[in-house]
């Protein structure tokens, strides 16, 4: 079974964004990621999240060169939502109602769960909560 990586908004961030916390973490695993793992997957919405958040930290320009980039990615795939996936988001949304989750962070869930992933690059705890891995792991 391949090895596919699930990438959430706070990691393309800190990837794109020199300025960011992370961003040195990030931008190591990230590399890494590329040759440990057949494929990244990562969703619009997701997308949609971390174009906005650029747009506002850096330029438009840095926005859009990282969006062509992504799109253009044989090693990424994007997952677009439809209706049934955004309904088994509201249903994890309704199960979790004591969690401050998106409805971003639920369809990435019910996309992770979909393809039996358990593995997530994310500094987002609300991975962890859903029962997932966050990676990079935070430094002991």
């Amino acid at each position: 079974m391949p090895r596919i990586l699930f990438v959430d908004t706070g990691a393309w961030v800190a990837v794109a964004d020199r300025s960011d916390q992370y961003h040195d973490r990030a931008a190591a695993f990230y590399r890494q990621a590329l040759s440990q793992y057949q494929r990244l997957l990562t969703t619009g919405l997701v997308l949609a999240e971390t174009y906005a958040l650029l747009r506002r930290g850096l330029t438009t320009e840095l926005a859009l060169r990282w969006l062509d980039a992504v799109l253009a990615s044989s090693s990424v795939e994007v997952v677009f939502e439809d209706r049934a996936l955004v309904t088994r988001a509201r249903e994890l949304l309704a199960r979790y109602r004591d969690q401050d989750f998106s409805l971003t962070d639920a369809v990435s869930f019910a996309v992770m769960r979909q393809r039996r992933l358990r593995e997530a690059f994310s500094f987002d705890k609300h991975f962890e909560v859903a029962g997932f891995t966050c990676l990079p792991r935070e430094p002991q």
